[in-house]
């Protein structure tokens, strides 16, 4: 996994302290397996993974919420619409529901939830989606030149992300496209393969956006994740199609007012 990567999967949820996604050791196929060894032992326990859905001892399955949240709504108190609902204006073709949510509170369990993150972009945050009977996370993050080049060290941004480097493996499907202003958007896929932990999360579709000016636009669809302590069962696929993603990485509202 390249820097880049790991810093936005950090950043995604620094505010949930450090052991929740920001290590790679907290990922996908040791706890499949896992459960799979469990459910020999009780059929009655389904689970609720990082991308999707096992049924662990301590989880719990809350009803599917309607496009209002805790996170979101400290939007309302300068009047302006929560981000969860900015968003689903941006996504016609979504299905289910979305809210807001605070990776600090579903996985860490935080009380009282920590202060709201600095915010580079306008819907910077994390996404609880709701559709099919499962539950699925969408995470946006921007990055602005500064911070970029302060996460590079002074080394050159990588020209290709579909070309790993360093014995790293390749990534699935990976798709470059350049675009008109200097863009480049990259779309994968990602297993979540990288060992024991916790929480364990699911398959997810990765894709980069980075601009001309030397910002990045970092977008996680994913398809849930296992812990003790779950909001419900996995999605069979991430919540937003390819398509649907790279039109929602197109959209200007995620990016900072020029």
């Amino acid at each position: 996994m390249s820097d880049d990567v790991r810093e936005l999967l950090g950043r995604a949820a620094e505010d949930a302290g450090q052991p929740v996604i920001s290590t790679e050791a907290v990922y996908a196929k040791a706890a499949r397996v896992r459960w799979r060894r469990r459910t020999a032992v009780s059929v009655a326990a389904v689970c609720a993974v990082a991308a999707g859905a096992f049924t662990v001892p301590q989880l719990t399955s809350g009803p599917a919420s309607p496009q209002t949240s805790s996170v979101g709504s400290l939007a309302q108190e300068s009047g302006e619409s929560p981000r969860d609902v900015r968003l689903l204006k941006l996504l016609p073709g979504l299905t289910g529901t979305i809210e807001e949510v605070s990776f600090a509170d579903i996985i860490k369990h935080v009380s009282p939830p920590p202060p709201e993150p600095p915010r580079t972009g306008p819907l910077d945050g994390q996404y609880e989606i709701r559709q099919d009977g499962g539950v699925g996370y969408l995470t946006i993050d921007v990055m602005d030149a500064k911070a970029v080049a302060r996460k590079l060290g002074g080394s050159p941004p990588v020209k290709d992300l579909c070309k790993m480097e360093n014995g790293e493996p390749p990534r699935t499907d990976c798709v470059r496209e350049e675009l008109p202003g200097g863009r480049v958007l990259t779309i994968w896929s990602d297993d979540m393969d990288y060992g024991d932990g916790t929480p364990q999360w699911g398959p997810e579709l990765v894709a980069r956006l980075t601009l001309a000016d030397g910002s990045l636009l970092g977008v996680r669809d994913s398809t849930g994740f296992e812990a003790d302590v779950v909001q419900g069962p996995m999605l069979k696929t991430p919540p937003l199609t390819r398509a649907q993603l790279r039109e929602l990485m197109l959209r200007p509202e995620l990016l900072p007012a020029k």
